[in-house]
């Protein structure tokens, strides 16, 4: 007697969300802008007289959002529109009820504690590795604090947007694979963070781990949103 075989659960992939050279195309800009930063950053090391003294960051900071945003834009209008997917489906659609909201504020909460602690341990068993310039070009002034406040908001939608749904997607797309999706897109994160150093490479990356395999289990990029967000915010106001 024949029997009907139920397909496994890791047998669904979704539909790409963006043509394939759209994407290397986004990965080619992300590795440039990351040697881009490695450059400065051996520059820094090699001339302490470049980060001395504090510059004025507010500039920077409204370039680094426009940069965010940009990626944003190149995501959504670049490639979601030519494969005919809304934003809101790559995010995880609407709050629809009104415990949606203190849900994922709370699930975005226990993820920045968690990730708190990860950190602390990290910089217990990796040597130190900041970046020349990073400590320099943290806020000083109540501008350069709010425009601090804005740009952390805008890395946690846009960058969240496209690690977390742009890459995760495409990748567990091309692959079939959800997890093995979820590390690539991580590894990719930790690559475009490369500037501030191995060991700040190697941490980002276990972040954009932790984040995706959230980002999966909630079906939404909300609570990864806000914890990201609020990770940025207090890491240059609080925990400096």
């Amino acid at each position: 007697m024949a029997t009907l075989a139920l397909p496994r659960a890791e047998s669904w992939r979704p539909r790409l969300v963006a043509p394939l050279w759209h994407t290397l195309a986004l990965v080619l800009l992300l590795v440039t802008l990351t040697a881009g930063g490695a450059l400065f950053q051996l520059r820094a090391h090699a001339n302490p007289a470049l980060t001395a003294h504090h510059p004025n960051a507010a500039p920077l900071y409204l370039s680094l959002i426009l940069a965010e945003w940009g990626l944003f834009y190149y995501v959504w209008k670049g490639g979601l529109q030519r494969t005919g997917i809304p934003l809101g489906e790559l995010i995880g659609g609407r709050w629809s009820r009104g415990r949606d909201l203190p849900v994922d504020a709370a699930v975005a909460a226990g993820m920045w504690a968690v990730w708190t602690l990860v950190s602390l341990g990290l910089q217990r068993a990796l040597a130190p590795d900041h970046a020349a310039s990073i400590q320099a070009l943290l806020p000083r002034t109540a501008l350069e604090a709010v425009l601090w406040v804005g740009l952390s908001v805008s890395a946690g939608i846009c960058e969240e947007t496209v690690f977390r749904g742009y890459f995760q997607t495409q990748l567990h797309a091309l692959t079939g694979h959800r997890w093995l999706a979820v590390v690539l897109q991580a590894l990719l994160f930790g690559i475009a963070h490369g500037y501030q150093g191995v060991a700040a490479c190697l941490k980002i990356a276990l972040y954009g781990g932790v984040f995706g395999a959230i980002a999966s289990w909630r079906k939404s990029l909300r609570p990864g949103m806000m914890a990201h967000a609020w990770t940025d915010i207090a890491s240059g106001l609080l925990f400096r």
